[in-house]
């Protein structure tokens, strides 16, 4: 099974103390079987932390600590694992974040997900057009129509809102006819995270004009086009079936869709939205709705 990678994917590099939103806050931290094995076995003082930190009684994971922070996130945001065990000895989620990997049938496909804010900043600066490194010929009919889309979306000829309307021609996709405030609604019913991301989807309305922040946003297009390819290369190609190609076709134009009302609310709230501020909206987006399947479904239910 050989590897495909979007040709960005080798510039991440974790920021560590520099990031604004660790992952070591947050987030429940399981522990994979062969690193609980050896955390079991480890002496001293470190041993005695793992094991008053470690709830075993379902799943191994870690016993976050107040503000749900992973008991071994020190204050300088650090890991003491790393410090103490080796970057060997942290286990595999820990490893692995924020990538992502899909398995599909003779190839292995991995990128880096859009919740850590220094792989959206790598995605969304990007400006040369996104390829897939390691990829090879296939018969398999869905990824054959993904690179149809990612070449579509790539059409710098054409404005982002007509390369989309194509992508959803081109999988047969359907998207539904409903107001900004009626998908504000969908959003607010899901299970969220963080009640800054309620607070931000509270601020969608009908009233918004979009005029003046699409002509300040029209040098920054690819960030678009960039946010648009992740989605598609991440969620479309492990679809079973054509149907659910198409639903997830329709779901990249709907995170598109609910991350531009979103800048387009914040532009007529601050006079400006800079990539610092793209970059946050869609860490946020990411961690609310990729990183729950729950959510994914229900909103593939709607745009089914």
């Amino acid at each position: 099974m050989h590897e495909v990678y979007p040709s960005y994917y080798q510039k991440f590099k974790c920021i560590g103390k520099k990031c604004r939103h660790n992952c070591c806050i947050g987030w429940e931290i399981d522990i994979d079987s062969d690193t609980y094995e050896y955390y079991k076995t480890v002496g001293g003082e470190m041993g005695t932390r793992l094991a008053k930190n470690i709830d075993n009684s379902g799943a191994p994971h870690f016993i976050l600590g107040e503000n749900e922070r992973c008991p071994f996130l020190n204050k300088n945001n650090l890991c003491d694992i790393i410090i103490e065990l080796g970057e060997e000895h942290i286990c595999d989620i820990c490893t692995a974040h924020p990538r992502f990997k899909n398995e599909i049938p003779g190839r292995l496909e991995i990128g880096i997900g859009l919740t850590c804010e220094e792989a959206a900043r790598i995605i969304l600066t990007e400006k040369e057009k996104v390829t897939l490194c390691g990829a090879t010929d296939t018969d398999d009919e869905i990824i054959i129509l993904r690179d149809k889309v990612i070449y579509t979306l790539q059409n710098r000829k054409k404005p982002i809102e007509m390369r989309i309307s194509d992508m959803l021609a081109l999988t047969s996709a359907t998207f539904p006819e409903k107001s900004i405030c009626e998908w504000r609604d969908v959003f607010i019913s899901l299970e969220r995270l963080d009640e800054k991301w309620t607070t931000l989807l509270e601020m969608l309305d009908e009233g918004i004009e979009y005029g003046d922040f699409d002509r300040y946003m029209k040098s920054r297009e690819t960030e678009y086009e960039q946010l648009l390819v992740y989605f598609i290369y991440r969620h479309f190609a492990n679809a079973p079936d054509m149907y659910e190609a198409a639903a997830r076709a329709s779901f990249a134009a709907l995170a598109y869709t609910m991350i531009h009302e979103l800048g387009a609310a914040l532009f007529a709230k601050n006079g400006s939205f800079s990539i610092d501020d793209h970059i946050e909206l869609c860490r946020m987006f990411s961690s609310e709705i990729e990183y729950s399947d729950e959510n994914i479904y229900i909103l593939l239910d709607e745009l089914w």
